[in-house]
């Protein structure tokens, strides 16, 4: 079974990094919290672009520095701020031992991605990472999921995208013939997007559903 999991606000929480780190980096201006927020609320949670969200940056701070900086400042500061529920690993650990080959999928720059996932450890519990800068396509594209498949020659009709984002992964993963696992959030899904095959809060209880799932399925199979 082909398991395909999103990165940032999947399998980590990016959101809770940015905006520690937004926190932090208004203060170390001497602006007043309202910044910080304005900051959080800018980056769209990731998916403003780093070079348009820079510019904001540089021009209601006023600040020097020159928007490449800006944006390295965006892409790397957050980085070491991020965590991963160690629940999350117990169940990408399990589900690689039922037999499921694990392949993370994820937007972004390629060292930005590379380096969230060798910083929290991630590498032992994945086959294969597929990110959207390094192979010239991104999520919602079809073909980003099928080139994560195509890493093993699996069939994607029998596999499951697992992610936050609606539009991103659910809709990028249904137009790929793939299953999918909504990650809520604690959120509501909107009602112009047809819905996930399946929902849960967490990434750790997506994946634990699956595995339940898939071993069900297996009994069946068995008893005729």
């Amino acid at each position: 079974m082909l398991l395909l999991v999103d990165l940032d606000n999947t399998l980590v929480d990016r959101t809770s990094a940015f905006a520690c780190w937004a926190t932090n980096f208004v203060r170390s201006l001497g602006r007043p919290h309202s910044d910080a927020a304005w900051l959080i609320t800018a980056d769209r949670d990731g998916y403003e672009p780093r070079g348009s969200l820079a510019l904001a940056i540089k021009q209601r701070f006023r600040m020097d520095r020159g928007i490449e900086a800006l944006v390295d400042t965006l892409l790397f500061e957050h980085v070491e701020l991020m965590t991963m529920d160690p629940r999350t690993r117990i169940a990408l650990r399990e589900a690689r031992e039922a037999g499921w080959r694990i392949g993370i999928v994820t937007n972004g720059a390629t060292a930005q991605q590379t380096q969230k996932i060798e910083h929290l450890g991630i590498e032992p519990y994945v086959d294969c990472v597929v990110i959207s800068e390094a192979v010239g396509m991104k999520k919602p594209d079809a073909g980003i999921f099928r080139l994560a498949a195509q890493e093993w020659g699996c069939d994607l009709t029998d596999g499951w995208m697992v992610g936050d984002h609606p539009i991103a992964d659910i809709s990028g993963g249904r137009a790929a013939r793939l299953k999918t696992g909504w990650v809520s959030r604690g959120q509501e899904w909107p009602n112009d997007v047809p819905p996930p095959t399946l929902t849960r809060r967490t990434a750790a209880e997506v994946i634990d559903a699956l595995i339940r799932i898939d071993a069900r399925n297996a009994r069946r199979r068995r008893q005729g």
